[in-house]
């Protein structure tokens, strides 16, 4: 699976998996080499696609062969520079600063973690990259890739354990 910006629409790209291609909304700053906490910049680069949490209250359970399971109320994703849990899934309330999974929009009704930045962490090399849901009009993310629910579920039956993302 590939994604590329479009020319001269640095945080509007294409997703291709296969003859399948699907527009995406990328990071506010489009993509960067690098990766830094709050820039809002898409990282370059091939991340594994570790696991799928979805709203069940909200959709469908997507059709994968990945690692798949429910959002919780509780469950939140550390983006505190400094905490032992940085880039980590973390139960809300956390202490320290942590982005909320059980969001009131869409767009992590189904989100999938990327590999970025928690194999091999560093702190302040950016946190919760995510490939997830667009807002209606693709507005720029705050750093992940993002789709369309339905090519979201085209996607996700496509793929197979040891999926990756590559973003160019």
């Amino acid at each position: 699976m590939f994604v590329q910006a479009r020319p001269g629409a640095p945080t509007k790209g294409i997703l291709r998996i296969g003859s399948l291609r699907v527009p995406c909304a990328l990071g506010r700053s489009g993509i960067t080499h690098n990766k830094r906490e709050g820039d809002g910049g898409t990282p370059a680069g091939r991340y594994r696609l570790l696991d799928i949490r979805y709203r069940a209250d909200r959709v469908l359970r997507p059709t994968t062969n990945l690692p798949l399971r429910a959002t919780r109320a509780s469950d939140g994703w550390c983006d505190a520079v400094g905490d032992r849990n940085y880039n980590r899934p973390v139960c809300r309330p956390y202490p320290a600063s942590s982005e909320t999974m059980w969001r009131d929009d869409s767009l992590y009704d189904v989100v999938v973690i990327l590999d970025w930045n928690i194999s091999r962490r560093s702190q302040g090399r950016g946190s919760a990259i995510f490939f997830h849901l667009a807002r209606p009009g693709f507005t720029p993310t705050e750093g992940c890739v993002a789709v369309h629910l339905s090519d979201m579920r085209r996607v996700l039956k496509r793929l197979r354990r040891g999926a990756a993302i590559e973003v160019r």
